[in-house]
C-alpha cells in the first residue's frame, strides 16, 4: 500500500491523521448515520474461533495511557465488587439486555462461514444480536463474543448507540437454562479495521469476559465502515 518511491503524502494519508481521526471516532459514531452494508463483524473475525479457544496468533495491541487507564479502572472495579462469581456451565444465549441503552433483544447463534469469517444477524432483522456459538456461552469461562448491526438500509439498528455505553454499565445475557450472566463494562474502544488488535479483543482469559462489537468510524461505499466499536466487559454476577 506504500509506494516504493519516497513521496510526500497528503495530510489525510499520514499516520498523524489516522491517530487524530481515531481520537474523535467516538463522536463520529454518534453523529454519522450511514448504511452498515453488512460490515458489522470484526474486520479480522476469521480468527475469532481460534482466539476464543486460546489458539490465536499473537497480534500487536495498541498501548498508550488510555488503554492502561481502562485496564486499571476495570481491575479496581472488580476488586471493589468482592469475590468474583463462579463461572457458569455451558448453556446457549437467548436474550441480551443493556439497560442503560434500552436494549432488550433476542440472541441468534453465529458461526464461522467457509471463509472463516464470523457471520452477522440477518440485515432484515436489525434488532437481533448474534452470539458466537463456537465460543463461551454467557457466564462461561473465556472470551465470549456478541455482535450486532449499527444500522442498515432501513435505519438505526440494535447497536446504534453502543459507543455511548458507560464504564460500569451492566450487560445481561440470559441463557437457555433460565439463568442470567451479568457483565460489567470495563471500557469501550474504537479500533481501525486495518490494525484491529486480535489478541487484545479475542485473546483467551481465565475469567468469564464478554466482547460486544459493532461497526464504527467512517463509511466508505466500497468497503463499509473503517472501524469497529468494541465493548470490554467481565462477569460480575449470576442469577
Amino acid at each position: 500500500m506504500v509506494p516504493r518511491r519516497r513521496v510526500r503524502r497528503p495530510w489525510h494519508r499520514t499516520r498523524a491523521y489516522r491517530l487524530t481521526r481515531t481520537a474523535v471516532l467516538a463522536v463520529v459514531l454518534v453523529t454519522v448515520g450511514v448504511r452498515c452494508g453488512g460490515h458489522d463483524g470484526p474486520a479480522t473475525a476469521a480468527r475469532a474461533g481460534e482466539a476464543a479457544s486460546g489458539t490465536a496468533q499473537a497480534a500487536p495491541a495498541p498501548g498508550g495511557e488510555a488503554d492502561q487507564e481502562g485496564r486499571t479502572a476495570g481491575k479496581k472495579a472488580s476488586e471493589s465488587q468482592g469475590p468474583p462469581p463462579r463461572p457458569l456451565p455451558r448453556s446457549p444465549a437467548t436474550t441480551l439486555r443493556v439497560p442503560s441503552l434500552g436494549i432488550d433483544v433476542p440472541i441468534v447463534p453465529l458461526r464461522l462461514g467457509p471463509d472463516r469469517h464470523l457471520g452477522t444477524p440477518p440485515l432484515d432483522r436489525p434488532k437481533l444480536v448474534g452470539w458466537y456459538a463456537g465460543g463461551p456461552t454467557p457466564g462461561e469461562r473465556g472470551t465470549a463474543i456478541a455482535v450486532g448491526h449499527r444500522d442498515t438500509k432501513t435505519g438505526p439498528a440494535v447497536f446504534a448507540g453502543l459507543a455511548r455505553v458507560a464504564r460500569g454499565a451492566r450487560i445481561e445475557a440470559r441463557r437457555a437454562d433460565g439463568r442470567t450472566a451479568v457483565y460489567t463494562v470495563d471500557r469501550v474502544r474504537v479500533f481501525d479495521k486495518a490494525t484491529f488488535p486480535d489478541k487484545e479483543v479475542y485473546g483467551p482469559t481465565r475469567r468469564p469476559e464478554l466482547r460486544v462489537l459493532t461497526c464504527g468510524g467512517l463509511f466508505r461505499h466500497a468497503t463499509g465502515y473503517t472501524s469497529n466499536v468494541v465493548v470490554f466487559a467481565h462477569l460480575t454476577a449470576t442469577r
